[in-house]
């Protein structure tokens, strides 16, 4: 196998901004991954097209034909600017995402500006991608209800390559905790920990979230063994619980940088990354997350 976590161990780290407060993080977190990665950065934004527009097809049966002339070249010309005007803006927030990871030590980041839908582009790229960066929230949700963005829930749910959320805030990652259920989806992301240079040197935990079998115990066993012969700090933890409430306790009362999981597979944990509802612990945790596949 590669030294790469990711399948395309070629390709660049590619981070999505918008105009949320999770841009700057966003920037600060692929900057992170990219120079641990040592590999190329490339920014994103999209260009979506509006979902409400004026139904103009509604104003001609009450409006002569010269006005309805009028109004339409008017609507046009407002289309045009507001078009513009979202360009404009797509490319202040390429080049000051690409600054800040200009200033973090990153050389030549890309910027890419593209037209369409989000997951669409970001399944073209996909070929092309080492490991995708993305805010938690986009600019549009509900904060005060603490709604995760629709947008991730659909980038979680398509994409096949490991996906790094940004919390609204970056720190210095240092303390990083793996929970850890037994399931082939960990199983292999410990082999792809163990592979890539992204966790190298740091601290890592185990965290078993509720009881574990003789199985998992095991399996808890040889994975720690591994990770410590690839070069990580590795401690374990078995406490019960609700995956929820233990996950979410742990990163707090062990000040975790970064919560890894997997997003595959058949456990509580699972259920909790990819389900038919809001994802609760992603929703509630203040940390990044790293979702392997």
């Amino acid at each position: 196998m590669t030294d790469s976590m990711l399948p395309n161990p070629t390709g660049r780290v590619l981070a999505a901004v918008d105009a949320s407060i999770y841009g700057q993080s966003v920037a600060d977190l692929a900057a992170w991954a990219a120079q641990r990665l040592a590999t190329g950065l490339d920014f994103l934004h999209v260009l979506e097209r509006e979902v409400e527009q004026m139904p103009i097809s509604d104003l001609s049966g009450s409006l002569v034909l010269g006005a309805q002339e009028a109004l339409l070249l008017q609507l046009t010309e407002v289309d045009e600017k507001r078009a513009a005007l979202a360009r404009e803006r797509g490319r202040q927030l390429l080049e000051a995402a690409a600054a800040r990871a200009s200033a973090a030590g990153i050389a030549e980041p890309g910027q890419r500006l593209r037209h369409g839908g989000l997951l669409d582009t970001l399944l073209e790229l996909e070929p092309e991608t080492r490991l995708l960066v993305i805010g938690k929230r986009g600019e549009h949700v509900d904060f005060a209800r603490g709604h995760l963005g629709g947008q991730l829930e659909r980038v979680v749910r398509a994409m096949q390559h490991p996906l790094l959320v940004a919390a609204r805030a970056f720190r210095p990652i240092e303390r990083v905790m793996l929970a850890f259920d037994g399931s082939p989806t960990v199983l292999k992301g410990v082999v792809m920990l163990a592979e890539s240079p992204l966790l190298k040197g740091l601290e890592l935990r185990l965290q078993v979230a509720g009881r574990a079998d003789e199985a998992t115990a095991r399996s808890l066993t040889a994975s720690a063994t591994r990770l410590r012969a690839a070069g990580l700090q590795i401690s374990t933890a078995i406490d019960p619980g609700e995956p929820e409430k233990v996950l979410a306790e742990a990163v707090a009362r062990e000040r975790i940088d970064l919560l890894v999981m997997g997003a595959y597979g058949h456990s509580r944990i699972r259920q909790l990354i990819v389900g038919s509802t809001t994802t609760a612990l992603l929703r509630a945790c203040p940390v990044p997350v790293l979702l392997l596949r």
